[in-house]
């Protein structure tokens, strides 16, 4: 199975989602100075929402780093978000604003701009399973990598 890419910050919250579905998956490194990851095959990436307000400072600044690589952008498939429902409206937005972007910015591949689930904080047993399910279903059906 295709990788799952993630951000976590010293919190650990997602990172421990991440690790409960027992899948492949890359951390994205937590301090914004180190170089980021350069992904080489198709991957669901796994974010964080920050701020508790608007869009702007929901997408941490290591997502917008990573994917401010080109080849990175081609090769994602889809998107999981994970936030607080304390904040109302703003829940799970850093997987809304950036499926906006890559929509906006490749309108030919809409399938990369779903946010394929949301989940609170570090996500329940519930959450785990329909991720884990889920996954393996979108990646039977997943379209193939683009060729650049």
């Amino acid at each position: 199975m295709p990788n799952l890419i993630y951000f976590s910050s010293t919190s650990e919250n997602t990172h421990r989602f991440v690790a409960k579905l027992g899948i492949p998956a890359i951390r994205l490194p937590v301090k914004t100075k180190d170089d980021t990851v350069i992904a080489t095959e198709p991957y669901v990436l796994v974010v964080p929402t920050y701020g508790g307000g608007g869009a702007k400072g929901a997408v941490p600044k290591q997502v917008i780093k990573f994917l401010n690589v080109e080849s990175n952008r081609r090769l994602i498939r889809g998107i999981i978000a994970a936030g607080n429902t304390n904040f109302h409206d703003s829940y799970c937005l850093a997987g809304d604003v950036i499926a906006a972007k890559l929509a906006a910015d490749d309108a030919a591949a809409p399938s990369r701009t779903q946010v394929l689930y949301r989940f609170e904080i570090m996500g329940t047993p519930d959450d785990v399973e329909a991720v884990r399910t889920g996954l393996e279903t979108f990646w039977k059906q997943a379209p193939s990598p683009q060729t650049p």
